[in-house]
This record gives C-alpha cells, structure tokens and sequence, in this order.
C-alpha cells in the first residue's frame, strides 16, 4: 500500500506540472516587465525513424462555398502573385470563409487583414501569410515554427490540451501586446471550441525565436519547436505582430481541421453584402 500511494503522489505530481504548458508562460508582472519569464530554449529535435514525407495532405473544399465566392477566392490567389503561390488554394479557401463568416459575429473586428499558417507543410518553408484581402496584398510571408509536440518536419499532431507542447488548429482572435522573455509578444485567443479553446490560458502567443529564423534551418535542416506557439523569425516579428493588430484574424491550418466557422453559406451571403470589406 506505500507504494501505490507513492505512486498516486507521483501521479499528482506530473499531473501538476503539466499544467506549466504553454511555450511563453507569461503572468500578469511579465507583462508589465516586472519580473522576469522563465527561459523558454529550443530543444533538440528527436530524429524521426524515418524521414517526414514532404508532400501536404489533400485539404477537402468548404461545403456550400457559393460559386461566386469561390471564383472570387481564385481571384484574390492569382492577384497576390508571386508571394502566395505556395499557399494552397484550399487552405486560402478555409481562411476567407472564416474571414467573412466571423466578422458578423463581432469576435472579428479589424477587417482586411488576414493571416494564415499552413503547418502541413515542412517547417523549412515560408507557410506564414498575411494578406491585405481587400487590396489584394501579401503584407507579409515568413517562416513559422510548430510545438514539439507536432512532429518533425510537418505538424502532424495537434492539440489542445496544457501541457502537450502541440500546436493547435483553429481561428484566432489576436488581442494585445507585452514585453516578455521573449520581448514584444502578441496575445491570442482561439475561437474553436475544444480546437484551440485553451490558447489563452497556455499562453499561445506570436512571438520571436532565434530557432525559426532561416539561420537555424541552415544550420540545423529544420526549424526548432516552440511549446505550441506560432514562434517568428527575429528579423520579421515586429513587423508581423504590428500589423497584425489586435482583433485581427488568424487562421491555423492542418490535417484535420474542422472549425463552426468554416460555413460556407455564410461566408457567401457576407460576400454578397459586402465583399472584403
């Protein structure tokens, strides 16, 4: 019997340090640059057994995406150029259904900007986008880095759960900015329920690492792995997080998705009203 009650304090024991995820843990005197953060480091990656295959899972179209809206969306992608022809024309399809489906709702209040991150592809390409939808502008493209928890190369596990170290699929509302470990940070609140519901709380926020600059892929074939966060390269992340200003839209895209907000017929009735706007 002693040793099933070690075993149970064991047991609450890792129980209780789980709950330390989250890859920037920031508190309330963080914020203020009061006290200082723990140090979050880039941790060593373990090898694979075999290599990640390089080739996207086929992302099924959006149910009910009117045709006008879709040629629409065809339209956006050609005008983008160069800069967005590596981002698939479904995943775009995901983040301009969201994008009109949520600004209704008020949850989305700053309106043309629009930032997606297909994390089904290699960490070693640029799969950040922010786009201008209304000018029809690539603001911004950059290298984005998964949680240790995701995979390799691809995310290829996601999660919601504290502690996981996993990235996390879904829409999310950007909120605002503080001045941690990490320095200027922005602060994101998921919108999909059991998705990416817990972001917030594990501290899922936009911020700068040395391990996703292209300088650590040189050096090491890969990015590092952030605790669940969309972690930036240091010499594009102010520029980033500006832009992207709170109640801004940001979508997490992967295998697996499946989001409310991803209504179709909603998204063509908003588009009927007012297009991008």
């Amino acid at each position: 019997m002693v040793w099933a009650k070690s075993k149970r304090e064991i047991a609450g024991l890792l129980a209780a340090l789980g709950t330390l995820g989250g890859c920037s843990r920031a508190t309330p005197a963080d914020m203020g640059g009061a006290l200082p953060h723990r140090p979050v480091a880039a941790r060593p990656a373990t090898p694979a057994p075999l290599p990640d295959s390089l080739r996207p899972t086929p992302v099924p179209p959006v149910a009910g995406v009117p045709d006008t809206l879709r040629q629409a969306i065809a339209q956006l992608r050609q005008a983008l150029g160069p800069a967005a022809a590596a981002l698939r024309p479904a995943v775009l399809e995901q983040a301009c259904v969201g994008y009109l489906s949520l600004h209704p709702t008020g949850r989305i209040e700053r309106s043309g900007v629009l930032a997606v991150a297909d994390m089904d592809l290699p960490n070693t390409t640029e799969r950040l986008w922010v786009i201008d939808v209304e000018h029809a502008r690539v603001l911004h493209r950059s290298l984005v880095a998964h949680g240790e928890g995701s995979g390799y190369l691809r995310a290829r596990r996601f999660s919601n759960v504290p502690g996981s170290e996993c990235t996390a699929l879904g829409f999310y509302r950007t909120s605002g900015t503080y001045s941690g470990v990490h320095g200027y940070s922005r602060r994101l609140w998921g919108l999909d329920k059991g998705q990416n519901s817990n972001a917030f709380d594990r501290y899922i926020v936009l911020h700068a690492a040395d391990y996703a600059g292209p300088e650590y892929v040189r050096a090491h074939g890969h990015l590092g792995y952030s605790r669940g966060c969309p972690a930036l390269p240091p010499a594009q992340y102010k520029a980033i997080i500006s832009t992207v200003q709170a109640g801004s839209l940001l979508l997490v895209s992967g295998p697996g998705l499946a989001s409310r907000w991803l209504d179709g017929p909603a998204a063509g009735r908003r588009f009927a009203r007012r297009g991008w706007r």
